[in-house]
């Protein structure tokens, strides 16, 4: 056999398995700094480009070979990297937008502006954006709701999102959420009081704020619902604290009670315009499910448990008023 076709074999066979070998090392390679335990995060943002997306996947030289074989164009989104990936299919992760869900919490925030500061640090989304979207009168209205019933919108619980998820899709996300909690019994309950879902989540707003004792909820909201029946003021202080826009209150003082505001309800009867509050699903089942009483009129309990004395009238209130406004002086609470 000739020995320059020998030669030529060989080097072929060398230049095959220097190719094969290569190959491998670019599909076997292992994505580096990523923990062999637990792994690691690679977020890209919407204003992330090809190259800030190369710097966080710490790919080197690779990305530039992946990106000419594989087209690219950078998707936003959360990505986990297993121990064990490998930089190529890392690379097809992040082309292809293969992110992980996040467990998202809704909180019983007392402010939009607030709420928005807790989703932002969970999701892609800036404060700005989300709490511009929730306080916008227009937007709430093709929602079916105004800025002040859009707490009513939320239901806290845990959901699965995406990190990229956009204002409008977490806003649809949240009415099909209500919808499923609003079932044909809590609907009949909320008709049966003559309410509508906003103003049950008013309710339960106050309720919520007016005590973290679930059991006693059914309580509080009842005696709230026997002064709308007969058109009483609620007087309910956590309103007046929203008002004041101070819930640091410890003790509302007369002048508090003045405070020019539909929110006070110390001044105007009925509910106020609308939650004080994103509600909790136990003030919000509590107002469903409340408990029928006579009382009228509540106290804070001398004790400072968070609970409360219940009263049928003026003369049995003034006597718990009495212990509980000793008890704040004795602990030097103005």
């Amino acid at each position: 056999m000739n020995k320059k076709f020998l030669w030529l074999v060989a080097a072929l066979i060398v230049i095959v398995a220097g190719a094969a070998s290569f190959t491998y090392y670019l599909l076997s390679a292992r994505v580096p700094n990523c923990d062999e335990a637990q792994g690691r995060m690679i977020f890209v943002d919407r204003d992330d480009t090809a190259d800030s997306v190369k710097a966080k996947s710490e790919l080197g030289w690779r990305w530039n070979l992946y990106s000419k074989v594989l087209s690219f164009r950078p998707r936003t989104g959360r990505y986990r990297v297993e121990p064990g990936t490998t930089c190529l299919q890392l690379f097809r992760h992040l082309r292809n937008g293969s992110q992980e869900p996040i467990n998202l919490v809704i909180p019983t925030s007392r402010t939009m502006d607030r709420l928005a500061s807790v989703l932002s640090q969970s999701l892609m989304v800036d404060s700005a954006e989300i709490a511009g979207a929730l306080t916008d009168s227009s937007y709430c209205a093709t929602h079916g709701y105004t800025t002040a019933t859009i707490p009513a919108l939320f239901i806290p619980n845990t959901y699965e999102v995406y990190w990229d998820i956009s204002v409008d899709k977490l806003v649809e996300r949240m009415e099909r959420e209500n919808n499923r909690f609003w079932t044909a019994d809590r609907k009949a309950k909320a008709e049966a009081l003559g309410m509508t879902r906003e103003e049950v989540a008013t309710l339960a707003s106050i309720v919520d704020e007016e005590t973290a004792n679930n059991e006693e909820k059914p309580m509080i909201a009842g005696l709230y619902l026997n002064r709308l029946r007969i058109g009483m003021k609620l007087q309910a202080d956590p309103t007046v604290k929203f008002a004041v826009g101070d819930f640091t209150l410890r003790r509302i003082l007369n002048k508090h009670l003045f405070v020019e505001s539909p929110y006070n309800t110390y001044l105007y009867e009925g509910l106020p315009p609308g939650p004080i509050r994103i509600p909790s699903i136990a003030g919000l089942d509590a107002v469903l499910n409340h408990v029928e009483h006579p009382y009228l009129f509540m106290c804070a309990k001398e004790d400072f448990s968070g609970t409360h004395n219940f009263a049928r009238n003026l003369s049995e209130h003034y006597q718990n008023a009495r212990r509980y406004v000793k008890a704040l002086n004795e602990r030097g609470i103005r």
